[in-house]
């Protein structure tokens, strides 16, 4: 299997190329800017990084406002961490149907289907890109980590 970071690497690249040719009046200078963690300046990375008119968002957890997994299983941690990435895109000027590509990370591929009955309650007819591997754990010992690339909305 080839890795998947490459092909994303020369995706974006490819996109950031053609915004500057469909756009002749653009200086073709990008600007990035780091979206901090709510909070959380202890954390080694951004929530999310805006470059041009996109948005990479980090990976989402299943995680309420204290920073606790909600209980239940892959359903319940699968609609929250949704639900965190919908106010981080909002947060944004962004929104769920802008979703681009998704990563789904779980903990354990057995549980590929019960993940995806409640992504797709979400993503209902603009679905991503997406793409599913499973891990040898994740943080919090999560079930799903779901990481995303938006078009961002205006600023």
């Amino acid at each position: 299997m080839r890795p998947a970071l490459p092909g994303l690497l020369l995706l974006t690249a490819w996109l950031a190329g053609c915004r500057r040719a469909a756009h002749p009046s653009d200086s073709g200078t990008l600007t990035i800017e780091h979206v901090p963690m709510a909070g959380r300046s202890d954390l080694p990375f951004s929530a999310a990084v805006r470059v041009g008119s996109m948005l990479y968002l980090s990976g989402q957890l299943g995680t309420d406002s204290t920073g606790r997994l909600v209980p239940g299983g892959i359903g319940p941690e699968t609609a929250q961490a949704i639900a965190n990435i919908r106010a981080l895109l909002e947060s944004q000027g962004s929104r769920l149907d802008r979703v681009v590509k998704c990563t789904a990370m779980l903990a354990d591929m057995a549980e590929w289907g019960a993940m995806n009955q409640e992504y797709v309650r979400h993503f209902t007819v603009k679905r991503p890109a997406r793409s599913a591997f499973g891990t040898s754990g994740l943080a919090l010992d999560a079930r799903v980590e779901l990481e995303c690339l938006a078009v961002a909305g205006p600023g």
